[in-house]
């Protein structure tokens, strides 16, 4: 959909989800209901690799399917990815497959487990869509549950990680001490891996995978020392094993630190590239040709903050939307960000839920209404609107 020039144009919203009380497309659902029924809108539900990128691309016509795969602690979980068929350009069949969905901290049943946690069914489900044909697989990393290097997805695709007595190794990170060999034999592969990640961590030391997140998913400070020996001897005898590639070793690569090493893992046993996450699925979503004759853009998440400026969904639409003179606005449920911070990531101006409701919790429990009162008064302030 399209409009005939700016004035009269459309207004694209773009937003992620609000965690913890509205998915991507309920946030658009919300503005479009606000802004009233004068107001073209085009509703493209974004996200940067973590948890709501499948939805995201479901709702442009990807198909969602549906597969039994064992979550971060082995208990069987129906996790989802979304399916793209060939194309007639010639373009083959793509999966985008999202980790939270089957190795999301959202996916274990009893708490936190950081030393065992694992990203075997995120493996299973990349097999799933190679046995469907799949030439490209897009890979979302976010949310994870796993600090495993990755070891577990590579398990689920036919790697063996061995003892040296020969033994596979068990689930979880800290079982990766026990590493001596790498048996790639049985690996399944053949597809195109483009893993999509807003995090540029390397898999090591104090700004890698088990110093940073560790803690997020539950790792004392004894468990992330454990967890960093367990994947610096993952490094070490994954190059004895494939190499180090061209220039930087892959463990030192920016992103393999992203869902506790699985980054690493991609890089290093699939032959993946790592692309920043809400630039490579706008892409996917088909987003700059919804700006053609756009008026204006309204994107958002939950929390305008610091990491907002790291690559999240807000300023890579705001990227966009930029090169092509469309101006953008913000919807939060707070932020932390001043004006001129906003305005140099290419955001004009930023609304909060809590500019009309200053309790969080019930900005949280009626995110909705708030939503559309506040779109209400974007649609009464903003000089696009009021064309």
């Amino acid at each position: 959909m399209t409009g005939h020039g700016r004035a009269g144009g459309h207004v694209v919203i773009a937003s992620d989800k609000f965690k913890g009380s509205l998915t991507a497309a309920e946030v658009a659902e919300h503005v479009a209901a606000g802004l009233g029924p004068r107001v073209r809108t085009v509703a493209v539900p974004v996200a940067d690799g973590g948890d709501g990128t499948v939805d995201a691309v479901v709702s442009r016509g990807l198909t969602r399917v549906r597969v039994e795969v064992p979550g971060p602690t082995g208990e069987p979980v129906t996790a989802a990815y979304a399916w793209r068929p060939a194309a007639p350009d010639g373009d083959g069949p793509v999966a985008v497959i999202e980790l939270a969905e089957a190795s999301g901290l959202r996916r274990l049943p009893a708490g936190p487990a950081p030393l065992t946690a694992s990203s075997h069914g995120t493996g299973v489900l990349i097999g799933h869509a190679l046995r469907r044909g799949a030439r490209r697989i897009v890979l979302g990393l976010g949310g994870s549950a796993c600090t495993d290097g990755g070891a577990g997805m590579l398990q689920a695709l036919g790697v063996r990680l061995l003892d040296e007595a020969g033994r596979d190794l068990p689930p979880g990170g800290a079982a990766l001490r026990r590493l001596a060999r790498i048996d790639v034999s049985g690996l399944r592969a053949g597809a195109e891996v483009v893993v999509a990640s807003d995090v540029d961590n390397p898999l090591l030391g104090p700004h890698g995978a088990a110093a940073v997140y560790g803690p997020q998913k539950g790792a004392s400070p004894a468990d992330v020392a454990v967890l960093e020996e367990g994947l610096s001897r993952f490094a070490r005898v994954a190059a004895r094993t494939v190499g180090e590639g061209d220039g930087v070793p892959y463990a030192e690569r920016p992103g393999a630190g992203a869902a506790g090493g699985v980054g690493f893992a991609a890089m290093a046993f699939l032959g993946a590239r790592i692309e920043p996450g809400i630039r490579y699925l706008l892409g996917v979503l088909g987003f700059d040709a919804l700006l053609d004759g756009a008026r204006l853009v309204i994107t958002g998440e939950g929390s305008l903050d610091e990491q907002t400026l790291r690559g999240k969904a807000p300023a890579g639409v705001a990227e966009a939307a930029g090169r092509r003179g469309v101006p953008v606005i913000a919807v939060c449920g707070r932020r932390t960000l001043d004006d001129d911070r906003l305005r140099a990531a290419g955001i004009r101006a930023a609304y909060a839920l809590t500019d009309l409701e200053p309790d969080p919790d019930v900005c949280i429990a009626h995110a909705g209404p708030l939503l559309e009162r506040l779109a209400a008064r974007i649609a009464a302030t903003e000089p696009e609107l009021r064309t």
